[in-house]
């Protein structure tokens, strides 16, 4: 069964999303936020995105571009990071959505590094740029979610899910089925909104 998919992407990653919508078997809304909501109260922000933008999707695809970073000074992020805090956001009438990152090719080399040798625990771990140079805040922090000395996270300890756009291309149900499961899991209940 398909899940409904919501995708928050930047303008000049337009076309991968695009290629989505029309050539893959994905289950889309095809709405993004384009307009800030005029208002002081968090909680009727977030509702109203949820309702006017995210609807009935269940995962939200996070395209990652060369403009996706929260460091990008270049950028105005505050339209991805509000579809990704609405995604987190937990209401009365609506659950959060499972959040799938998609690495676009001219991000692998910056997010897809070498294994190396950890000074904590002696450890080899494959290093994943995540970080505030190459992805906003809302997407990171729900993949490295913070624990206290913790050198590397499990798969059970990550909420959003990671793929690189050839992957997900010649399998997109596997990992918005992937996504979609996150949200009944455990680490579920660690998400944050707004870190």
């Amino acid at each position: 069964m398909g899940h409904k998919c919501f995708i928050s992407f930047k303008t000049e990653d337009i076309d991968y999303k695009s290629y989505i919508q029309n050539n893959l078997d994905v289950d889309m809304i095809d709405k993004s936020l384009n307009e800030p909501i005029d208002s002081d109260d968090e909680d009727y922000i977030m509702r109203k995105i949820r309702e006017d933008y995210l609807s009935d999707s269940t995962v939200t695809i996070f395209i990652i571009g060369q403009y996706s970073a929260e460091n990008s000074w270049l950028q105005n992020q505050r339209f991805i990071k509000r579809e990704l805090q609405a995604s987190l956001f937990n209401g009365q009438s609506n659950t959060k959505n499972g959040i799938l990152g998609i690495v676009l090719p001219s991000m692998y080399d910056a997010i897809y590094k070498d294994s190396y040798t950890c000074s904590t625990c002696g450890g080899t771990h494959n290093y994943i740029g995540i970080n505030d140079s190459t992805v906003i805040k809302e997407f990171g922090h729900n993949y490295y979610i913070p624990q206290d000395g913790k050198c590397s996270w499990c798969e059970d300890e990550r909420y959003c899910v990671l793929v690189k756009w050839d992957d997900f291309t010649s399998n997109p149900n596997e990992y918005i089925d992937k996504a979609f499961d996150k949200r009944s899991q455990p680490v579920a209940t660690k998400t944050k909104v707004k870190p």
